[in-house]
């Protein structure tokens, strides 16, 4: 399909490249234009290899963007353009007439924005190409190898010339069939879950009552969601229907499936492009092998219930980018890249989880598993703490990593974009990549062993109220320290620890 996306310039194999080539991220769907963009924002040299031609947008699966994504593109100065371009909802539909209200959620967010995916690259794209990114389309990753002092990718470039691009670091964000996951010998442990799913692009005659439309009733199931130009994406699945996903797809077999699903077809015509593929659980076992890193559906894929997919890849951009950077400046250990795969490994096995399990109840038919449906309604529908943590899990808000042993109770946890002396937030606080230290009081130039004008590094605020607890934010919004009154020197060696020794210290 070809987007919208506004793409920036190419940049050919034979053009000369910086002396040192840092990072190389290799696919740009969101995962990796929003982390090309934070390690270019950092000062990172970096580029994007991407196959498709320039002008080529990603297939847009993808529609809705979670209270936690929002608050992360809120920390880039990028979610208030989508919110106006987008459509919010403030409660999830999930199976047997469950529905999860948002608008209670500890966030400025309090809904999810029906977005289609070609929206966020286009607004990705434009952050990466101003960071001054450099883009290498029409690039396809055939090899690679890596030793201690770094990573060499081969490449067929443009007319099909065989290149070698080299760097410190790769990260592959290059989908489900990952060149890059393949070439470091990663397997993709899982198995297909749903077969021969139906996709439609197609105006319709009647608006659905609903921004997002989804039902499943007997064997079918159908999602329909705007794309905001008159057109509608329309998703449907028929258990009885397993065919390979090369058979092609009729718009009655589509209109078919939402009249068993969703009661009619709200009088779909004028399809533009309609397709079939399959739906797979599966996670590599790890996402670090030395210099290569995945994120994204290259690490991660599972079953669309929830919308949960393009969120968990930009998550994990988000907590990768700030240590990159801050490895490849020389800031920090190298150990901390071990982190990444720490955090981020146990929520995408968490998201296969729990998508997964959305789509084995909407569709159950045993006896026994509808009634596990039941209760999980009844359970849900009932008990706050219950019900709040599934918000959290499907948006992302309740996520935490973990903490060293006598860690303060915060550490680990995601910090709310609360509200700062001066009349300021913390997630504006923390655009640019920076740590943010958050203080009872003001600290003088020099005093914690860095100018609070270095803002390379670090931000330093002051609470809007009364709280005494000092707390450290790191650049992708998660409490790194925190303290109760403690002194200068405790500051101080938190902040060596975590941001490592200052480029312009006082």
């Amino acid at each position: 399909m070809t987007g919208n996306t506004r793409t920036p310039p190419s940049t050919p194999l034979g053009t000369p490249e910086p002396t040192r080539r840092r990072v190389i991220v290799v696919g740009s769907g969101p995962t990796g234009l929003l982390l090309a963009g934070d390690l270019a924002t950092a000062g990172v040299p970096v580029t994007l290899v991407e196959k498709r031609p320039r002008g080529i947008s990603n297939l847009s699966r993808a529609f809705v963007l979670h209270a936690r994504t929002l608050e992360q593109l809120d920390a880039r100065g990028l979610a208030d353009d989508l919110e106006r371009k987008g459509r919010a909802l403030d409660r999830v539909r999930l199976f047997g007439g469950l529905s999860l209200t948002l608008d209670t959620l500890p966030s400025r967010f309090g809904h999810l924005l029906v977005i289609p995916q070609y929206e966020v690259e286009e607004a990705l794209s434009r952050r990466a190409e101003k960071a001054g990114v450099r883009f290498a389309h029409e690039t396809e990753v055939t090899g690679l190898r890596q030793d201690t002092d770094g990573v060499t990718l081969e490449v067929r470039g443009p007319g099909g010339v065989p290149g070698e691009l080299a760097a410190d670091y790769v990260v592959g964000t290059d989908g489900m069939r990952s060149a890059v996951r393949e070439a470091i010998g990663l397997p993709f442990p899982g198995r297909s879950v749903i077969r021969s799913v139906v996709l439609a692009d197609v105006r319709l005659d009647e608006e659905p009552e609903s921004v997002l439309t989804a039902d499943a009733v007997g064997d079918a199931f159908a999602f329909i969601a705007p794309f905001g130009d008159g057109y509608h994406r329309v998703i449907g699945w028929h258990r009885g229907r397993d065919v390979p996903d090369s058979e092609p797809v009729g718009l009655d077999e589509v209109k078919e499936i939402a009249r068993l699903a969703l009661g009619r077809d709200y009088g779909m015509r004028d399809a533009r492009w309609m397709s079939r593929f399959h739906s797979d659980e599966r996670q590599a076992p790890a996402y670090r092998v030395g210099r290569v890193f995945l994120a994204g559906d290259a690490a991660h894929v599972h079953t669309p219930a929830g919308g949960q997919g393009m969120n968990t890849g930009l998550q994990d951009a988000a907590n990768l980018g700030w240590k990159l950077a801050a490895v490849s400046d020389g800031l920090v250990d190298e150990r901390l890249l071990d982190t990444y795969e720490a955090e981020r490994h146990p929520v995408g096995a968490s998201v296969v989880r729990s998508s997964g399990g959305i789509v084995r109840l909407a569709m159950a038919k045993n006896p026994w598993t509808r009634a596990l449906r039941a209760g999980i309604t009844t359970v849900l529908g009932r008990v706050g703490p219950a019900r709040r943590r599934a918000v959290g899990r499907i948006t992302g808000i309740g996520y935490a990593y973990g903490a060293p042993r006598g860690a303060h109770r915060l550490v680990g946890t995601r910090a709310p974009d609360v509200a700062l002396r001066g009349g300021g937030r913390l997630y504006e606080a923390l655009r640019g990549g920076r740590f943010v230290l958050i203080a009872p009081r003001s600290y003088e130039a020099g005093e914690i062993g860095r100018s609070e004008r270095d803002v390379d590094a670090l931000a330093v605020e002051r609470w809007a109220g009364e709280r005494r607890t000092t707390v450290l934010v790191r650049p992708d919004g998660y409490v790194a320290w925190a303290a109760e009154s403690p002194d200068t020197a405790d500051v101080a060696a938190a902040l060596v620890a975590a941001v490592g020794t200052p480029r312009n210290p006082a």
